[in-house]
């Protein structure tokens, strides 16, 4: 990396980290969840983790790690309405995008992750959830409530948690059914009409039963006019519930189970995409094009997502050792409309159309009619043997799914006009082990493998084609299958120079299966990528110092890719398909801090810088295919005309510089607490295509919020603001048509009140 490009990242940087100090020494923040962080004594409390499968001090554990207890995540999501694209920036190195908004969250870890927009496409990101992994990315938008605890693992996790894990995985965990009665209830409204309910209640059935339920359900209501139909508060809203139940048993022997079942349905607007926002030749928006409120389109949107699924946890205790079973099961059906095109009209099909110069309508939709994911493990784990602890274990995976891709003919009456079918059956299996080694007291080894089987078997087959006019006809069915197995493994030290700092250094090997896409509207192949492997080293410091009043995690990291999977999306062609690149390599490093700066203040700031390179001299893509309002494609031409080359880009979606901080301050009253809250978090720029593009690179993005209320008793008002400078920002965009994009969410304010049960 060149010196000037230093210079100018640090000039970035500058500005949102002295307004993140700002922010977290002014707006302050609250009683209840300062509790969950702070003990009696004034001291921060210990984080425990479960990032290892068993429960242990995160200080312990030789992992970039990032936690967020239930109360934390109250206060960013704040009753807004938020999906779990919250997160994005709120922890180092990790962000989250979507092209169909709440459905079908994308994850980044370390700049690494994938721009698949294809149903059945797999990420280098996990997401599990109570200890089931959410494989298809339509389970990956499951709402965040009731939740005990979120840990981000950054780095592979490849041998406890197994394939499709190397860049690191979010981890949410609900609160559990226990013997005390306890529960809340929230009711929250605010822009427009925005309502959350919330709200859970659990306790014992007998001495050794008790129990757990818990839900949410959110609403917004349509903001955005339809400016071609005349139509006021068109889109943008959208109905969503979920809800969980739980049974546990616990009679104090040596067999304990949890049950557990989940359910959630979602109705509303997909992503609005935005014909010719950004003004060519720049990333900004444009002054004629662009309205927030505002949009101009001739197709249909619309976006339903139902699932549900189920878990059992059955643990045996035997003593010196320990028998877990977790057994798992969900089931989408998804469907996505979207006017893609962005606008209405198209000047080659009838000779005008708009905002802007359109070219040709682009409406299509995406479904998830038969969808089944069933996941088995078992583990064997040693109970305190002293020197040397140890854990091996069986994991099966089976998911069956069918997609349904449909394309309408915008200006010729709505009707289908394109119609294609994929089927795809994947089966996995694996067997793991892992001990840890106490070679003296200050010093730890840990070290996993796993060995790893995975096979896919696919079909894809185009039944109508948007080109029969030109003569394209049906195709297929094309089969294909892909399988691998692998070796995963990682290797760590621990040392302690003291009680309260250690040192670690981590080396680890990831993998993640191969990748087929069959999206046949308008390409006549299917793509498959090969599996890819990672190498990743890592070393840190952990340390607790102030007296316990303050906590500083640090770490670089530098990590290889071979074979990396990417997704070559849309480009003049129209076709996406994936590929591999020789070698994609990511460096950076990360920071979390937090300090009870006074009895009553907390602040915590989580920063991170990731570099990442793609080096494959011969992999050239095709660019973005606007032919009315072209992009400035920086990137020199490929050998194959049209084409471009891509050695040196960064990845997609790959800030490089990612802050969050946050402050909170709690004041005694002489009947309850009141409270301020304030967070910022800053997101830099990032190209969304693995091309170079002025127009197709996002601005840098900071969004801040703020919450501040009341508590007395039991109960508690507050009112909140999310993104309260109205930012607006393009996030993403489509690149086969004209310049369209799609935006970040707008200013959200609102009241909340919560009721605690105790």
């Amino acid at each position: 990396m060149n010196s000037s490009r230093v210079l100018s990242n640090s000039r970035n940087i500058l500005y949102p980290t002295v307004i993140s100090a700002f922010i977290s020494f002014s707006a302050m923040g609250v009683a209840y969840a300062q509790d969950d962080e702070v003990n009696s004594t004034g001291v921060l409390e210990e984080v425990i983790v479960t990032a290892t499968k068993r429960e242990e001090s995160a200080q312990d554990v030789a992992l970039s790690i990032t936690t967020f207890n239930g109360e934390q995540l109250n206060m960013m999501a704040s009753g807004a309405g938020e999906d779990i694209r919250f997160l994005r920036g709120k922890v180092p190195s990790l962000n989250i995008e979507s092209s169909f908004g709440r459905a079908f969250p994308r994850f980044y870890i370390r700049g690494w992750g994938k721009t698949d927009f294809d149903i059945n496409a797999s990420q280098p990101v996990s997401l599990v959830y109570d200890e089931v992994v959410q494989e298809n990315p339509m389970l990956k938008g499951f709402p965040i409530f009731d939740v005990e605890r979120i840990e981000v693992l950054r780095g592979p996790q490849g041998t406890l948690f197994g394939r499709n894990t190397p860049a690191g995985i979010v981890k949410v965990d609900s609160v559990k059914p226990g013997q005390e009665s306890d529960g809340y209830a929230t009711v929250s409204y605010g822009t427009h009409a925005n309502m959350t309910l919330e709200g859970a209640m659990g306790g014992a059935l007998s001495d050794s039963w008790s129990a757990r339920v818990s839900a949410i359900y959110m609403t917004r209501d349509d903001w955005v006019d339809n400016g071609y139909t005349d139509k006021k508060d068109a889109l943008g809203g959208f109905d969503e519930w979920a809800a969980r139940a739980q049974l546990a048993y616990d009679a104090g022997n040596d067999f304990t189970a949890l049950i557990s079942a989940h359910a959630r349905s979602l109705d509303g607007t997909a992503r609005l995409f935005r014909a010719n926002i950004i003004e060519p030749g720049t990333n900004r928006l444009s002054k004629d094009n662009y309205k927030q409120d505002k949009i101009w389109v001739d197709g249909t949107n619309q976006q339903e997502v139902d699932s549900w699924g189920a878990m059992a946890r059955l643990e045996w205790d035997l003593g010196r050792t320990t028998v877990t079973s977790v057994t798992g099961y969900e089931t989408v059906d998804a469907f996505s409309r979207g006017d893609i095109d962005g606008g209405y009209g198209g000047i080659f099909v009838i000779g005008e159309g708009g905002p802007g110069a359109l070219p040709f309508d682009a409406e299509s939709a995406d479904g998830l009619p038969d969808h089944s994911q069933f996941t088995q493990e078992i583990r064997w784990s040693s109970n305190d043997w002293g020197k040397l602890d140890w854990q091996a274990g069986f994991f099966y995976f089976d998911e069956d799914l069918t997609i349904d891709t449909f394309n309408y003919a915008t200006l010729f009456g709505g009707g289908v006009n394109g119609v294609v079918l994929q089927e795809q059956q994947t089966t996995a299996w694996a067997v793991f082990g892992a001990i840890d080694y106490e070679f003296s007291d200050v010093t730890v080894m840990n070290l996993g493998m796993r060995y790893s089987d995975d096979q896919k078997d696919f079909s894809a087959e185009r039944f109508l084609s948007p080109l029969s006019f030109l003569g394209v006809g049906p195709i297929g069915p094309i089969t294909t299958d892909a399988d691998d197995s692998e070796i995963s493994w990682d290797l760590s030290l621990t040392h302690s120079l003291n009680d309260d700092t250690n040192i670690y250094g981590r080396v680890a090997k990831g993998f993640r299966a191969p990748a087929i896409q069959g999206r046949l509207l308008f390409g006549d192949t299917v793509s498959v990528a090969d599996s890819e492997t990672s190498i990743s080293w890592e070393a840190g410091v952990k340390s607790t110092f102030a007296d316990g009043r303050a906590r500083a995690n640090f770490n670089v990291f530098y990590y290889t890719v071979d074979d990396a999977q990417l997704t070559a999306v849309g480009g003049e062609a129209n076709f996406n398909q994936v590929v591999n690149a020789d070698k994609v390599t990511g460096k950076g490093f990360e920071l979390d801090f937090e300090a009870l700066l006074t009895e009553n203040f907390l602040f915590t700031t989580g920063i991170s810088y990731n570099d990442t390179e793609i080096k494959d001299s011969n992999l050239a893509i095709a660019p973005c295919g606007a032919p009315l309002t072209p992009c400035t494609v920086k990137d020199p031409a490929g050998s194959v005309p049209g084409s471009v080359k891509i050695d040196g880009n960064p990845l997609p979606h790959a800030p490089e510089w990612l802050v969050f901080s946050s402050g909170r301050w709690s004041m005694q009253t002489e009947n309850g607490e009141f409270y301020v809250y304030g967070d910022l978090s800053y997101r830099g720029a990032a190209n969304f295509f693995l091309y170079e593009a002025t127009e197709f690179r996002g601005k840098a993005l900071t969004e801040i919020g703020f919450r501040s209320g009341y508590i007395w008793g039991n109960s508690e008002v507050s009112v909140f603001g999310r993104n309260i400078t109205d930012e607006e920002v393009i996030v993403g965009g489509i690149d086969f048509n004209n310049l369209t994009g799609f935006i970040n969410e707008p200013a959200r304010w609102g009241v909340q009140y919560r009721y605690t049960f105790n």
